[in-house]
C-alpha cells in the first residue's frame, strides 16, 4: 500500500556546518547504509542535501545532528500537488494562494514564518511563483494553466498585461503631502519634522499613508497595526477600508485579531510547520476565519492544525540563571509559565539573536520570575504573533491569581485587554501634552468610558465570547450608541 504521507525535509542553512561536524546525518542514516544516496554531504560541503523521494522518515538524522539543523516534516500527500513557490531544494514550501476580490479586504491570519510574506510578494507579482519546480522553473503560461478555471487565472493575467498596479510598501516619499490622507492618519503636526525622527507609530502612520495616497488596483498592508496604540489602530483601520472601490484588490496581514475584524470582509487562514511549510485555507467570512484559526481545526478539510527591545548578551539560559535562578528551576514555573511561553525551544540561543516576539517571550518570563507584589508589564502583545498573544494572556493572568499579586498592564490588543483586565484606568486628554489618569473602575465601566471616547462599540462573539468591533454606523453600531452601551451586546 503507497504511502499517504510525503516528507519535507529542511535543512537550516545557518545552523546546518559540515565542516564543524563529523556528518553524523549521513552516517546514522539507514537508507545511505543500504547503498542509496538519501544524504548527501562531505565536510567540504557548504550545506547538507537530503532526497525526500528516498527519505523514509525515522527522524535518526534529526537526533544525531549535533546543531539541530535538521528537520523532517509529514504532510498529506494530496498538497503536493497544489504546490505554489519554493524557494530551493529542502527550504520552505507554500502551497495553494489567497484569493483576492475586488472591492473587498482580504485577511491574512497565521503564525510568523508561515509563508503570508511570500504569498504577498506572489500575489503582487514580485515573485513568480514557481509550483515547486525551483530547479525548471515554469513560464508564465504554464502558471497561468495550472491556475485555469480559478480566479488567480484572471488576476495573474491582469498582473502581466499590466492591467493592475500593486502598492506594497511606500514608495516615493517625496510626494507625501496629500492633506486628505495625512489629516486622517493625525499627521499634520509632524510635517516639518525627518522621517528619521518619527517614532514607530508615528513611522507606522506615515508607511499606511504613503501607500494610501498612490494610485494602484492592489493595495497591501503587512502588519499596519505594529506600534499602533488601540484609537491609531482603529484610525489606520477606517483609512485602509476609505480605499474600497468595485475594482480595487485589497490584502491585508494582521496579527491583532480585533483590528483584523473590523477590516476584514472575508479571511484565509495560513497553517502548517513555521519555516517548513505553509498551507493557505479557501477564504472564509471573518468570523468563521477567526474562530477556525482560534480553534486550530479547518472543519471543510477536517484538518486539526494545532494541539491546544531587551538586549542581552549570552543565552537565555544563562539569563534565565542569573535573574530568576530559583524560579525558572521550579516545576510549578516551569508547568505554569516555560513550557506555554515555549522557553525551552529557544533556551539555548544567544538572547542577541532572538526575533522580537522571542524577546517578548523571554521578557514576560523573566518579569513573572521575580518575587514581587505588584507587576507592571508594558505592552506584552508587542512582537507577538496571534496564537502566541492568546497564550500570553493566559499565562500573565493565571500566574497573577493562582500567586495572588497584582498587576499593571498596558495593553493595545484589545482582545488580550479584556482578557487580562479585572479593572481598568482610563486615560484621556492630549498624546504628547498633557493626561488625565481616572479612578479605577470595573471593565465594563471602564472600556464603556473608553469607547464612548472613541466613537466605537464592541459586541461579544456568542462562539467564544471574543470582542468583535461594529461596523460604523450598522445597526448593531446604533443600536448600542442609542443605548449608551459601547462594550459588548450580546448577540
Amino acid at each position: 500500500m503507497a504511502d499517504k504521507n510525503i516528507r519535507i525535509a529542511i535543512v537550516n542553512h545557518d545552523k546546518c556546518k559540515p565542516k564543524k561536524c563529523r556528518q553524523e546525518c549521513k552516517k546514522s542514516c539507514p537508507v545511505v547504509r543500504m547503498g542509496k544516496l538519501c544524504i548527501e554531504v562531505t565536510p567540504q560541503s557548504k550545506i547538507a542535501w537530503i532526497s525526500e523521494s528516498l527519505c523514509i522518515g525515522c527522524g535518526i538524522c534529526v537526533k544525531k545532528c549535533p546543531f539541530g539543523a535538521l528537520s523532517i516534516v509529514n504532510l498529506p500527500s494530496n498538497l503536493e500537488k497544489e504546490t505554489t513557490h519554493r524557494y530551493c531544494a529542502n527550504s520552505f514550501k507554500l502551497h495553494r494562494l489567497p484569493i483576492p476580490r475586488p472591492g473587498e479586504v482580504l485577511g491574512l491570519v497565521g503564525t510568523n514564518g508561515i509563508g503570508k510574506s511570500t504569498a504577498l510578494k506572489i500575489l503582487a507579482g514580485k515573485q513568480k511563483p514557481n509550483l515547486g519546480k525551483y530547479d525548471n522553473p515554469p513560464d508564465w503560461q504554464e502558471i497561468l494553466t495550472y491556475f485555469r478555471g480559478s480566479e488567480l487565472q484572471n488576476y495573474f493575467t491582469k498582473i502581466l498585461e499590466d492591467d493592475l498596479r500593486a502598492i506594497v510598501k511606500p514608495q516615493y516619499v517625496d510626494q507625501i503631502p496629500k492633506t486628505v490622507k495625512v489629516s486622517s492618519a493625525h499627521l499634520s503636526h509632524l510635517r516639518e519634522r525627518n522621517v528619521e525622527d518619527l517614532s514607530g507609530g508615528e513611522l507606522q502612520r506615515f508607511a499606511c499613508a504613503v501607500v494610501c495616497i498612490q494610485r494602484a488596483d492592489i493595495f497591501m498592508f503587512d502588519e499596519p497595526s505594529s506600534y499602533l496604540d488601540v484609537k491609531q489602530r482603529l484610525k489606520a483601520a477606517i483609512t485602509i477600508r476609505s480605499l474600497i472601490t468595485p475594482d480595487r484588490y485589497i490584502i491585508v496581514v494582521e496579527h491583532d485579531l480585533s483590528v483584523l475584524d473590523y477590516l476584514s470582509d472575508f479571511i484565509c487562514c495560513l497553517y502548517g510547520v513555521p519555516s517548513a511549510y505553509g498551507v493557505v485555507t479557501m477564504p472564509f467570512s471573518v468570523r468563521e476565519g477567526i474562530n477556525i484559526f482560534l480553534d486550530g481545526y479547518v472543519p471543510t478539510e477536517n484538518l486539526r492544525f494545532r494541539e491546544t527591545s531587551l538586549v542581552f548578551k549570552g543565552s537565555v539560559r544563562a539569563l534565565l540563571h542569573e535573574k530568576i535562578r530559583d524560579a525558572y528551576t521550579h516545576p510549578q514555573f516551569i508547568t505554569d509559565v516555560m513550557k506555554p511561553m515555549q522557553i525551552e525551544s529557544i533556551i539555548d540561543q544567544d538572547v542577541q539573536n532572538l526575533s522580537g516576539g522571542e524577546l517578548q517571550r523571554v521578557a514576560l518570563t523573566l518579569c513573572l520570575g521575580k518575587p514581587a507584589d505588584v507587576y507592571l508589564i508594558d505592552e506584552p502583545s508587542a512582537y507577538l504573533d496571534s496564537e502566541q498573544r492568546l497564550m500570553a494572556a493566559r499565562v500573565i493572568k493565571r500566574y497573577i491569581l493562582h500567586a495572588k499579586k497584582t498587576a499593571f498592564v498596558v495593553e493595545h490588543d484589545f482582545i488580550m485587554a479584556t482578557y487580562l483586565a479585572d479593572r481598568v484606568i482610563v486615560f484621556d486628554g492630549i498624546p504628547s501634552k498633557k493626561t488625565a489618569a481616572n479612578t479605577p473602575q470595573s471593565l465594563l465601566a471602564g472600556m464603556n468610558r473608553f469607547l464612548s471616547l472613541l466613537e466605537i462599540t464592541f459586541r461579544r462573539d456568542p462562539n467564544n465570547f471574543r470582542p468583535r468591533i461594529n461596523k460604523l454606523n450598522s445597526i448593531k453600531d446604533t443600536e448600542q450608541k442609542k443605548s449608551g452601551n459601547y462594550f459588548f451586546l450580546d448577540d
